[in-house]
């Protein structure tokens, strides 16, 4: 951890040498979430609900999710810009450093300006849990907690395996946007709203379901489940675990580009 700090020691250095740059990327990145939340409020001002759910309770799912992306995308911006590394053959020199690549790779990028997504994203989530109707205890608290912790992990996991790809296909695949920033707009809505088909992969699979749709059931009392409900984001957390095993097996079967 000592080494991570001094990693992004180095790229905040390097990001505020151009000030006026970072701040306004991050003014930029306040706005993107906000121009994509009146959207919502504008759904709900015109349909009131949707599958029983209210705004507020929306709200609340919204800025889990976007919280959770926009930490993950901070912490794992060298996994989702990798390809970089193989195409240049920088990759070499992480093999040859006596640290673990997965260390070395998070700390080779780190986008700051992403504070400003992140602000935003906190704002909403004040903002709804104010607002909506939940009787909140100290379980219900770290539940939300876990929420945002899974979905970072969940993010970050997905970002890991595109980069894995890139083993194999040298340069990163767009398939990876498809589970980032379509898994974000889709996570930003609680799943029963969907398909059935959509629901059960987002929960089995990619296990969005596990961050935005069963817990904040119980956070909301809307299930008479408990333990199972509340812990419910643990197994979004595990998601992590097989694609750090997919990304070792990728180091190992890895051979230059000869860049």
């Amino acid at each position: 951890m000592r080494l991570f700090g001094k990693y992004l020691l180095i790229l905040f250095k390097s990001q505020m040498q151009y000030r006026t740059s970072f701040w306004l990327l991050s003014f930029g990145q306040f706005f993107i979430p906000f121009s994509v939340f009146a959207g919502l409020y504008i759904l709900f001002e015109r349909f009131g609900q949707i599958q029983g759910w209210e705004f507020y309770e929306v709200a609340l799912v919204f800025g889990v999710i976007h919280m959770a992306f926009a930490i993950a995308e901070c912490l794992g911006r060298g996994f989702d810009m990798f390809s970089d590394l193989i195409v240049n053959g920088d990759f070499d020199r992480l093999l040859v450093r006596p640290r673990g690549t997965v260390l070395q790779v998070l700390g080779s990028k780190f986008e700051f300006t992403r504070v400003g997504r992140l602000l935003q994203s906190l704002i909403v989530l004040v903002w709804a849990i104010s607002r909506v109707e939940a009787d909140w205890t100290f379980l219900k608290g770290v539940t939300l907690l876990l929420m945002i912790a899974s979905g970072v992990l969940i993010f970050t996991g997905i970002f890991i395996v595109m980069a894995t790809m890139c083993f194999w296909t040298v340069q990163g695949l767009e398939l990876g946007s498809i589970f980032t920033d379509g898994g974000r707009e889709m996570a930003q809505y609680p799943l029963n709203i969907y398909h059935k088909w959509i629901t059960r992969f987002f929960t089995y699979v990619i296990p969005f379901g596990c961050v935005n749709d069963l817990p904040v059931q119980y956070i909301l009392g809307k299930t008479e489940g408990g333990a199972e409900y509340m812990l419910a984001p643990l197994a979004g957390c595990l998601f992590i675990v097989p694609c750090l095993l997919l990304w070792r097996f990728g180091v190992r079967k890895y051979r230059s580009t000869g860049s």
